[in-house]
């Protein structure tokens, strides 16, 4: 697995905590097992790993929960949102891809857990494409106005203080 030099920074919704690594591993995947899709609250989770000497926690301390002997499951104690998996022995912390600021720079190249996949996996690409939040033909414009004009998620990027 190769080192990727690359700074990076993420943390969870309400930005109660924050990370910076400073390299990566090319080991961005999705994982279907249903120990993860527990731990994600959804079908799969998508995770990319950071060597441990690598991480610095820039703001509070991720909860954990040990979800097996050899497993911690780390999140934000305050509003819950998943941010990594990490191997207790081992020397990475494999990172949610969505709670990374920039997501769209791992793109997963491997599928892991497949024993868990729901069996409708495969056509979640074939959807009907509703369109932009608040554009849908099922959706409140309003009531998507309404929630964006009171939007108290982080923003992602790193702040000096928050809430600002």
């Amino acid at each position: 697995m190769d080192r990727v030099d690359i700074a990076v920074s993420g943390g969870c919704q309400c930005g109660a905590v924050r990370y910076h690594a400073t390299q990566m591993l090319d080991n961005a995947h999705i994982c279907h097992c249903r120990m993860c899709q527990k731990a994600a609250g959804n079908i799969f989770i998508a995770l990319v790993a950071a060597p441990k000497e690598a991480v610095t926690w820039t703001r509070g301390t991720p909860g954990r929960f040990r979800s097996s002997d050899h497993v911690d499951r780390g999140f934000c104690a305050q509003c819950g949102t998943p941010l990594f998996y990490e191997t207790i022995n081992g020397d990475r912390i494999n990172f949610t891809i969505g709670s990374l600021d920039h997501p769209e720079l791992f793109p997963p190249r491997t599928s892991d857990g497949n024993e868990g996949k729901v069996p409708w996996f495969e056509s979640i690409l074939s959807l009907r494409d509703n369109g932009t939040t608040g554009t849908g033909p099922d959706d409140d414009a309003a009531w998507a106005a309404a929630i964006a004009n009171s939007n108290r998620q982080h923003p992602d990027h790193d702040t000096q203080v928050w809430p600002e």
